[in-house]
């Protein structure tokens, strides 16, 4: 019961991700940070489709309301004041990395998390876990290349 709760936290903050970087990848498409976050919108959709996957091999079934509230938090995350009426600012930027650098730590705290459960509760011979920790550290080191210059750029412009 508790593994079906923590994972269907994880699938909630998974799909708040995944629709964060696709808008982030979109406000940013003509940007310096344009094909970073396109590649990392994608890489979260396909780390999202992992914990699906995982949680059908362990027999744990999606909570929907779960899912819809993941999806809803990203939305009224977007009500956040950004220094401009309308419109993207540098700033918008800068929280949405930090945000979605928050979310891969969490992420990457799964990956390890279920890794030290795999030899008795995954199936033998999974394997996708250390792949994934690996990309989630990867993400995460690239993710505070981008957010150092946008950290920059939006806390002295004005």
């Amino acid at each position: 019961m508790l593994l079906e709760i923590y994972l269907n936290d994880h699938l909630a903050a998974a799909t708040a991700g995944r629709d964060l970087a696709r808008r982030a990848a979109s406000s940013n498409r003509d940007s310096e940070y344009g094909p970073f976050l396109q590649r990392l919108a994608h890489e979260i959709t396909e780390d999202r489709e992992s914990l699906v996957s995982i949680m059908r091999a362990l027999n744990v079934k999606v909570n929907r309301i779960k899912v819809l509230a993941g999806w809803g938090a990203e939305k009224v995350g977007r009500l956040k004041l950004n220094g401009r009426l309308l419109g993207y600012s540098p700033l918008s930027r800068l929280v949405e990395l930090e945000t979605l650098s928050l979310g891969v730590h969490g992420k990457l705290a799964l990956w390890r998390s279920l890794q030290q459960l795999e030899p008795t509760l995954l199936p033998p011979g999974y394997g996708l876990l250390p792949e994934l920790v690996d990309r989630a550290q990867h993400q995460l080191e690239e993710l505070e290349v981008h957010r150092q210059r946008a950290s920059t750029t939006a806390l002295t412009s004005d």
